[in-house]
């Protein structure tokens, strides 16, 4: 029987002080999947915390990068090698500043969109073509740096909102795995 585990990768930043940023919403996300599996986070030698176990009855391995969101890729293509999956069998969970806050896309490939995670994945698993969870988390105001901005913290308001974001972003990723891309896609978008 072929190996149909996937490796979901959520994107953030490491460490207490960086929790309830923006950018972290991948981490929340892996950590709300490792909630639906019942599973807890280790760290292990790839440099990532991870945590296995079957979601919707698919085998995964979920991986949070304990590098820096800049440097995130070299754990998540070693896990990928370890496990010896596909390219298209990974899904990274990463927050995008092109989408209006609380949106969710799905797609498979594609460029990154000056995201520093998705640059280092990509150079890292030399290739562009795994799949994609995009957490939307809307544009900073005024003339605010987009970098500011994504390490900020989400606003209470943002924060009542987030729970609902996180569990339909887990949703997302779980008919992905089951149902496959277009019927995610025709779900979520």
């Amino acid at each position: 029987m072929a190996d149909d585990r996937w490796l979901i990768a959520g994107l953030g930043n490491p460490g207490p002080g960086y929790a309830g940023n923006r950018h972290n919403v991948g981490f929340m996300c892996a950590d709300e999947i490792a909630a639906r599996i019942g599973s807890a986070f280790r760290r292990d030698s790839s440099r990532a915390q991870t945590a296995t176990g079957r979601l919707a009855g698919v085998p995964v391995v979920l991986a949070k990068p304990q590098r820096f969101m800049n440097a995130s890729g070299g754990p998540v293509a070693a896990l990928r090698a370890f496990f010896k999956l596909p390219t298209e069998r990974v899904l990274v969970l990463h927050d995008e500043l092109d989408l209006p806050y609380g949106s969710i896309r799905l797609k498979l490939g594609g460029g990154d969109n000056g995201h520093n995670g998705l640059r280092s994945v990509t150079a890292a698993l030399g290739s562009p073509d795994y799949h994609r969870l995009r957490i939307g988390i809307g544009r900073p105001p005024g003339r605010m740096d987009p970098a500011d901005f994504v390490l900020g913290n989400f606003s209470p308001a943002e924060r009542e909102d987030l729970p609902e974001i996180i569990g339909r972003s887990a949703d997302a990723a779980e008919v992905l795995l089951t149902e496959g891309l277009a019927a995610a896609q025709n779900k979520f978008h």
